[in-house]
């Protein structure tokens, strides 16, 4: 299994958060889910603007197997899609800590990532969904 970085904070619909020191986060879907849905072909996401609720749905990502809901990890409005991962999906496959992340937040409660697992927390429940 691959490792996760230890400076996310994690949801258990397996999406994570990077928080910026500008008072924005960054937000993707995990190594777990990414390996769980199989080739990715298509993402959803909220545009510039748009409100977000901790653990409300936030867009849909498509794979070769399914069509998950994504759920956002913070409160807050969409500052930035990215781009290159709504056109090249294959990124969210490939380096999803990296440039497959999703969309960049304004948070509107910082503290709300608290609530989230650390990336021990997400190992364990990770290896319980594995077995």
């Amino acid at each position: 299994m691959t490792a996760n970085p230890r400076d996310l904070r994690y949801t258990k619909e397996h999406e994570w958060v990077r928080l910026g020191p500008d008072g924005t986060a960054e937000v993707g879907v995990t190594h777990f889910a990414q390996e769980q849905l199989g080739d990715i072909v298509y993402i959803d996401l909220p545009g510039v603007g748009s409100s977000i609720t901790q653990h409300g749905k936030m867009g849909e990502v498509e794979s070769v197997k399914s069509v998950s809901d994504l759920y956002s990890p913070v409160t807050g409005e969409v500052v930035e899609v990215n781009k290159e991962a709504v056109e090249h999906p294959e990124q969210v496959n490939q380096e999803p800590y990296s440039k497959g992340w999703l969309i960049r937040v304004r948070l509107s409660d910082p503290a709300e990532a608290e609530q989230l697992m650390n990336a021990e927390q997400y190992e364990a429940l990770v290896a319980d969904e594995e077995l």
